[in-house]
């Protein structure tokens, strides 16, 4: 049965009707979202616990590993819960703070783990580019420095638009047809003027995913002639390995991530709880299966685990 339109006059709450359209099959949507929230947790709680715990596993991949992991447990847990309350219990309202909260976490995270990966592919282009050099380049100091600059872009980027946000005046029905707070769905709610909002949000969005693109292709690019000059067919295999969980990862984190921001904004024909679903798969799949891929693909987190269950 579909959610009723709340009226706010104040509009200190909002409230978030789940997927337009399939309230219906809430109970049952809830069921596949608790299971990659579930695996997230424990995959990615695994990952952090076997290369805290394994020294050999103290390298600057692994450590940029661990910043993926951590800001895949914050993205997923800033909207799951949430999420759940929505589609087991109809707990649809949620203060307007904490709505732009959610809001800010989601997308300030996601700019972070672009970062992250573009890290990931700048250790891969070292690592077998220049591996004689590879832990004098990449050192501690250079690891933390790059963690805190993605750390500082994704806060950068996302504190104007929140803040634009925030000053907006909002009225009317305090609905928002989306199962958690993004921010173009927060943006239908608003009464004044929101161009500026959707022109910083859209050229954000663009910028950090075709710049961020951009740089892993290059990247790889370097990678595969540097692989393809490999005398040994063992060492091309384990590059080829390595390389590919990565490319893996990153093609789960960009298509459905650039697919839902421009569907949204230009194919408004399609169904609302196409859109809907797409931003959602977005935010819980590579999260699920990022520490999935890395678990089966790299031999050395394998191992590790193999030690620490051992000990």
């Amino acid at each position: 049965m579909p959610h009723s339109h709340p009226i706010n006059v104040s509009l200190s709450e909002l409230h978030l009707t789940g997927i337009p359209g399939l309230q219906h099959l809430h109970h049952w949507i809830a069921i596949p979202f608790c299971i990659m929230y579930v695996v997230t947790l424990a995959g990615n709680g695994t990952l952090l616990c076997v290369i805290k715990a394994e020294p050999s596993l103290h390298l600057p991949m692994f450590l940029f590993l661990s910043m993926l992991a951590v800001i895949d447990l914050v993205m997923s847990t800033s909207i799951t819960p949430n999420m759940l309350g929505i589609f087991w219990f109809r707990s649809t309202a949620i203060s307007l703070d904490a709505c732009l909260t959610q809001m800010y976490f989601v997308h300030a995270f996601s700019v972070m783990e672009s970062g992250v990966l573009v890290a990931m592919a700048f250790d891969r282009y070292v690592a077998i580019c220049n591996p004689l050099q590879y832990l004098s380049i990449l050192t501690s100091p250079v690891v933390a420095a790059i963690g805190f600059a993605t750390w500082l872009r994704g806060v950068a980027f996302m504190s104007p638009l929140t803040f634009c946000i925030h000053r907006l005046p909002f009225c009317g029905p305090a609905l928002v047809a989306h199962s958690y707070c993004e921010h173009m769905a927060v943006l239908r709610v608003a009464c004044g003027d929101t161009a500026f909002c959707n022109t910083y949000s859209l050229s954000v969005s663009t910028y950090v995913g075709s710049f961020d693109s951009l740089l892993i292709v290059l990247s790889y690019m370097l990678v595969l002639r540097a692989v393809f000059s490999l005398s040994s067919p063992e060492a091309r295999r384990k590059a080829f390995s390595t390389c590919g969980s990565h490319l893996c990862v990153m093609a789960l984190f960009y298509v459905p991530g650039l697919l839902s921001m421009y569907m949204e904004r230009y194919c408004q024909e399609l169904p609302p709880h196409v859109q809907v679903l797409l931003a959602d798969l977005y935010l819980l799949i590579p999260p699920a299966f990022n520490p999935l891929i890395y678990g089966i693909k790299t031999k050395q987190i394998r191992d590790g685990a193999l030690r620490v269950i051992s000990r």
